[in-house]
Parts: C-alpha cells; structure tokens; sequence
C-alpha cells in the first residue's frame, strides 16, 4: 500500500478508547511517528476505521432519545429524575449530559473521520479510496443528524438560523497552540456540508454491499434522499427541486439489486432478525451481545420499552395515540397471538396481561378518560360480565361496587369489541379485552422493536439509521409535495399493503389531494416508529406535535416554530471553547426564533 501520510497524530479512539474532553478542542493523546505507520498503515488504517465506528455505538443511545422521546408514539410511565425526560417534557435546558454525549460523540466520529480523509487523502489504492468514501459517509450523516437537533428546521430561514460548527479533524501541533474554533455555521451551510460529503461517499464507494454494518453507495444515497426531503420544504410551501432530489436518490436505493421489501410475515420477524440478514437493512449501527456486559441491557435503547429476559426497566410503553393508529384499519386483537395481528407494525407492541391466582385472565373494558385534575389523561379499566352488558368497579375486597350499561360502538365491526360507556357524566368509547399489569396507573403495551435481535432473549438491537421502506415513504412525501398523487398513492400502498392486506391500499377516491399529505405522514408514523424520526418529522413540514393521550407528559401543543423544537447546544461545549472563540447558544424564548 503507498505511503500515505508522513506524519500522522492519533487519538485514543483507535484502540477503543475516547477524546479526554469535549471532541474537537483538544490535541490527540497519542502520536505515532513516521516509521511506525509506514510499517503498519494497512493495520493502522482498518483500526482507525473501526475506532470511527465505534463512535457510533455510544452516540446511537442519545440520538435515539432525543428524536423517539420528543414524539407521540410513546409515554413513560412518571417523572423521572435521568436527564432523558427533558427531551419528553420539551423542558430544554443546556446542561444535560445526555445531550452532552450525543455532541460529544458526534464530533468524536467526525474527527475520527476527517483525520482518516486528511490521512489518506492523496491515495491512489482503490480499496483505500473505497474505504475513505465510509469515511466521508460518516462525517455528512453526523453533520445532518447534529444539525436537525441542534439547528431549526430548514424551512424556516436556512440562510440565518445557526446549525453547527464545521470543524473537520483534530487541530495540528501548530494550530494547538493559539487555537481557534469557528462559531456555528448556518442551517444552509451544514446540511450543504452534509451533502457534500454523503455526494463524496457516493462517488469513492466501489465495493459492493455486503452487509448494512458498514457504509455504502446505497447508504450514502439513503442518507441524501433523507437530507433533500428534509429540504424539500413544507407540503403548503414546498421547494420542487429538493423534493425531486429526494425521489432521485430514494430511486437510486430501491432500483438497487442489493434490497426488496421483505413479505408481511419476515416484516413482523424483522426486529429479531440480526440486519446483515434483513434484505431491507442499508445501515445500522452494528451492537453485539459483547457490548452488554452483566446488566448494561437494562440501559439500552429497548430497557426502556420492557423488560425481556429479566432485563430492562420497562418503563415506557407505546402511547394510546400510536395504539389507535394501528387499530385504525381493523382492531388488533392481541388476545390471539399472530392471528389477532391486522397491522404488522403492531407486532412489535406487547402488552402485558395479568392472571388471577389460578393462572386466568379477566375481562375488562378498557377506554380513556380526562384525570381528575383536567390536566391530562387516564386509562380506566372496568370489569365486564359474560354478556357484554355492563362493567363495574370493585372495592378493596374485590367485591363489585359502581355498575355501568355498555353497548357496542355501532361505528365499528361488532367481532371487534369496542363499547361505549357513560362513565362519570361523559361517554366513552373503549375496547373488550384482558386486563393489564399497571405500572403507576398505566397499561404497559411493551414496545420490542428495540429488542431481541438475532432471536435473543435480551435487550440486543442494532439502531436502524436506513432501512428500504423509508425510501417508499421518502419518495410518496415528495410526489406529494411535486403534485403527482397517483406516484405518491403507488408508494404508500406498497408499505401498507404489506402492512396490512391488499384491501387496506387507497384508491384515487381514498388518496386526494385534500388527504395526501395526511395519509402519507401516518403511514411514516407507523412505519418509522422507535427508529428517532417521528418529532423531527413533525416539526420540518411546519406540524404540530399534539399528545392529548395518557401519561406525565405536558399535554399543550407544541408548534414547529416553538423555541423548543431545537435543543440547547451543551453547556460544556460553549465551556470548553477557547478563549476567543464563540459558541452561540440557541434562542431560550420564542422572541428569538426566525422565520424568514
């Protein structure tokens, strides 16, 4: 391999271990001289690779939080004391350590990857070349997924509002000395960062795919087909250039020989399905069983979402939003295992029904109510007789107290259970089914698409950063936004048929204009749920994010032009700057958000 660099300064993240302080403010902690890479570049080179990889395990945790837990597909269970239940309640604040690690983290890969790129940049040894495309994958994924935490939508004044510094690999022995970092470039200019270098990894990635683990073409196409229609501005007002962009790229993927949609049945065995075995996996972030040593699956992505093996907090569940989403079509029943399942996506939702002392269930009919103090929801369940004619409460004997009359909700099909109920002066609509274990007052639907990987009993999931299906979704948004409603009509029913059945698909009478935009956006909802996306989504095409359902949550609206949207940058970050230089903070106030 051709001598690739004379001098190279190292970081501890090529033998596994991190940056000593906040990312890209400090010189390397290790050197190696010129004759020890020349004697071990092709060793060097693979273990920094990995090193940037490895970035991307501790980094994959807060991404997923910040972008799954600012969303409507879930609730937890009650306040929570981690740091992780700012990003739920919108009660932003800049000295978060888990926001901390996601920025740490994401300059960390940045930096292992730019000094990959200044390392071999003038190399002519196609694998490397190849490799080096990997690299620049990184970097651009990490500079779009910063920038759509940290910087406000781009519809709103891209050319003004601040995305965040571009500052690409570790400062030289000469720098060190009187350094000085750049403030944070605009939204416009970091997504063009982006662009720039997921159009680089497309270009100098020739080996063919293998497996999602790694970088690729068709990853870096994904990834630019997400970033244009995050561009392509809102459906009132859409940009028609960066929505075709993203119909171009997302072609590029789905024409690709390397992935096809899988049948409804492996969809519903996808999160046990290891990725580098799932035709429709482009990228994810690699996780090994290695990587949980005793009880660390209690604090990965699914210890949250439940408990399996005897592992995980199971503390939050799927929102009784989501739950109506998938039970819009036809109720799941899951009473009945696979056979009850109508939406495939509900088979990554489990909940949890408790037995008596003899090992059997009890009926219930279980509906939602306003709590007692108007400021949020509840779920209430009410034990029903054989007949379906009435519920009760009980005492603390267990013994029947207050009785209700029921009756079938005539709007929807008598096989699949629903009732309403006057309860407490107001009528409700609820559903027949098993009681459930609480946990604080709430059902606990486990949520375990972040669990089970490779068939295992146990927490382990790799995080989904792109997957085909998306594509479909990408390319239907911006159809959408381009005004070709049949193309976009086409995409959404190849997802939701293999969702549901083929009589679920919309015709031209169901698909309109007047809906479009509606039906394309919950189609992304159920199938992109617990993958990071779902508050994003909401706030780039100008939406509302609305959480009227049960949970600790505050339940006012929140708005895309709310302060809120984006996070604050971490105080240790502005901290850490030189003295100097300027890390501006985000707006704490409405009053400093721009528009236009």
């Amino acid at each position: 391999m051709k001598n690739i660099t004379s001098t190279i300064l190292l970081s501890l993240s090529i033998t596994g271990g991190v940056f000593t302080s906040c990312d890209i403010d400090r010189f390397p902690n290790n050197y190696m001289a010129t004759d020890q890479v020349a004697d071990n570049q092709e060793v060097l080179f693979d273990n920094m690779l990995n090193g940037m990889y490895a970035q991307l395990k501790t980094w994959s945790d807060p991404m997923h939080r910040l972008g799954e837990y600012a969303g409507d597909n879930m609730m937890i269970r009650g306040a929570s004391t981690d740091a992780f239940y700012e990003f739920i309640t919108y009660s932003r604040t800049p000295d978060n350590y888990r926001l901390q690690s996601f920025w740490d983290y994401g300059y960390k890969a940045i930096a292992q990857a730019s000094n990959i790129i200044d390392m071999a940049k003038d190399t002519d040894d196609p694998e490397i070349k190849s490799k080096l495309g990997e690299c620049f994958y990184v970097r651009g994924m990490m500079y779009f997924y910063l920038c759509r935490a940290f910087g406000r939508p781009y519809y709103q004044a891209p050319d003004k509002n601040l995305g965040v510094p571009i500052v690409n690999g570790t400062p030289s022995e000469e720098e060190i000395s009187n350094l000085s970092l750049p403030d944070r470039s605009t939204v416009k200019e970091t997504y063009q960062q982006a662009i720039n270098d997921l159009r680089t990894a497309e270009k100098m990635i020739t080996t063919p795919f293998k497996n999602a683990n790694t970088a690729s073409k068709e990853a870096a196409q994904a990834m630019l087909s997400r970033v244009y229609l995050y561009m392509s501005g809102t459906y009132e007002n859409p940009n028609r250039l960066y929505a075709d962009s993203a119909i171009y790229y997302a072609n590029r993927v789905i024409e690709s020989p390397n992935f096809h949609l899988v049948s409804r049945e492996d969809y519903m065995k996808s999160a046990r399905t290891a990725p580098e075995n799932y035709p429709e996996a482009i990228f994810v972030i690699k996780r090994l069983a290695a990587d949980f040593p005793g009880d660390d699956y209690y604090y990965g992505i699914g210890g949250m979402y439940s408990n399996i093996g005897g592992m995980g907090w199971g503390e939050m569940y799927a929102s009784a939003k989501y739950i109506d989403l998938l039970n819009e079509t036809k109720r799941n029943d899951w009473r009945k295992g696979d056979d009850g399942i109508v939406d495939a996506r509900a088979k990554f939702i489990e909940p949890q029904y408790s037995v008596d002392d003899n090992g059997n269930y009890t009926e219930v009919l279980r509906f939602i109510t306003p709590n007692a103090a108007g400021t949020g929801y509840t779920y209430v369940q009410l034990r029903v007789n054989e007949d379906r004619t009435e519920c009760w409460t009980v005492d603390e004997n267990n013994k029947p107290k207050d009785r209700y009359p029921i009756s079938l909700d005539t709007e929807r099909a008598p096989e699949e259970e629903y009732y309403t109920i006057n309860y407490n002066g107001a009528t409700y609509t609820g559903v027949i089914d098993y009681e459930m274990s609480l946990n604080n007052g709430y059902p606990m639907f486990y949520i375990t698409k972040c669990s089970r990987e490779d068939n295992l009993e146990s927490q382990l999931h790799s995080p989904i950063i792109s997957r085909l299906d998306e594509m479909y979704l990408n390319r239907a948004e911006a159809y959408v936004k381009l005004g070709n409603l049949e193309n976009a009509r086409r995409d959404v029913n190849e997802i939701r048929t293999r969702a549901i059945n083929n009589e679920a698909a919309y015709d031209e009478s169901t698909f309109s204009a007047n809906n479009a935009a509606q039906l394309v956006d919950k189609e992304r909802q159920l199938e992109l749920a617990y993958q990071a996306e779902r508050s994003y989504d909401v706030f780039r095409n100008g939406g509302t994010l609305e959480r009227k359902y049960p949970g600790p949550h505050p339940i006012d609206d929140v708005l895309a032009t709310d302060y809120r949207v984006t996070y604050y940058i971490p105080q240790t970050a502005i901290n850490s700057y030189p003295n100097g230089s300027t890390l501006t903070q985000n707006p704490t106030s409405d009053e400093g958000v721009i528009l236009q």
